[in-house]
């Protein structure tokens, strides 16, 4: 019996230390996040919101575009796309693959960044074609949010080039890995009006949302693996420089959308993990991914947007304690209504403006 016990044990030891893993940790010594206070303090704002299901019991609605008609799409974990801005979604097509960023371009088109195929163009039913599929020669593998600009420069970021979510069980899962392993092979790039591709900055852990500034003159890059927002300049004599805009922040951001006032909505997908106090080990982090989902870290339902101007100052903080709405992903304000997306979620959070806390 102590025999077998003991081989058991070993069988056991060895698995946890030695049995290959698809990761390589890096080492990295997080900041303490921020407590629940000041610009970021603890509230229900999101309970004014209602949930509004997709049909057929479908989940994932992540992004949302604004047409130049008032359209509202938004897409699903599946790949259809739906119209969001009437009473119930509307079912408008089956584009298949997995959809995140969504954004309306000068031309009227609905551009799409895809995690399993690049960057696509909308322009009705059937009508889909892909226009990014590679950059710098390698594939595209896990689009992630894009903007675009006046005459029709696409911005996109490219959130790994070490994990594909295709292969790896979609978007959350693979996310989820990234972020442990804490390689720094995410990136931007942008496809000029005629045609060429090229990456402008990279570096990043899990590249998340982007969007322009009003002027165009610098782009705001979300680092979801470190918990922070760069600028990046486009134009004047800092271009191609990269700055730190918000540091330490209290959640792990996702996407950012642009207002069209000066402002920007940064939708945090969880907030900070203990996990984190493993960061400085990599070979305990690869303890715990052999221990399988059940002690891997996850991200927490609990929703928080956020709003601020292109300095930097925070006007609202709006946030979902009890995790109504899954994880938050997106969040923009059109018309007199209210919108907040969801990775995972059943559906998505609607409401009138007049019922959230003002800008402060």
């Amino acid at each position: 019996m102590k025999k077998a016990f003991l081989a058991v044990f070993a069988l056991g030891l060895g698995y946890l230390t030695l049995w290959p893993v698809p990761l390589t940790p890096e080492v990295y010594e997080p900041l303490r996040a921020p407590a629940f206070t000041g610009d970021f303090e603890s509230n229900d704002a999101m309970a004014a919101l209602e949930l509004v299901l997709l049909p057929d019991a479908a989940v994932g609605p992540e992004d949302l575009a604004v047409m130049p008609d008032g359209t509202v799409y938004t897409t699903d974990l599946a790949g259809k796309l739906y119209r969001i801005d009437g009473e119930v979604p509307e079912l408008i097509e089956d584009l298949g693959g997995r959809p995140l960023g969504l954004k309306a371009g000068p031309d009227g088109a609905l551009y799409i960044a895809d995690s399993y195929r690049g960057i696509l163009r909308w322009t009705g039913p059937g009508r889909l074609e892909t226009l990014v599929s590679e950059v710098a020669g390698a594939p595209l593998i896990y689009a992630n949010q894009l903007d675009i600009a006046r005459d029709g420069t696409i911005y996109f970021s490219n959130s790994t080039d070490r994990f594909d979510p295709e292969l790896l069980g979609g978007t959350k899962p693979t996310s989820v890995m990234t972020v442990w392993e804490q390689s720094n092979s995410g990136y931007v790039a942008r496809r000029l009006p005629d045609g060429t591709v090229e990456k402008i900055a990279d570096g990043f852990v899990y590249t998340n949302g982007i969007a322009l500034s009003q002027a165009e003159d610098f782009l705001l890059i979300n680092e979801t693996g470190r918990a922070r927002v760069h600028k990046l300049w486009l134009t004047g004599d800092k271009a191609g420089e990269r700055e730190l805009f918000l540091g330490n922040l209290p959640g792990y951001p996702d996407n950012l959308e642009r207002q069209g006032d000066g402002t920007f909505w940064l939708a945090f997908a969880s907030p900070r993990l203990p996990s984190e106090k493993l960061m400085p080990y990599p070979f305990l982090r690869k303890v715990t991914w052999r221990l399988g989902d059940l002690v891997r870290p996850a991200p927490v339902h609990r929703g928080m947007v956020i709003q601020f101007d292109e300095n930097g100052n925070i006007l609202r903080n709006l946030q979902d304690p009890s995790g109504r709405f899954g994880v938050t992903t997106s969040a923009l304000q059109v018309g007199a209504q209210f919108y907040v997306m969801s990775l995972d979620g059943r559906g998505f959070g609607r409401g009138m403006v007049a019922d959230l806390p003002p800008p402060q």
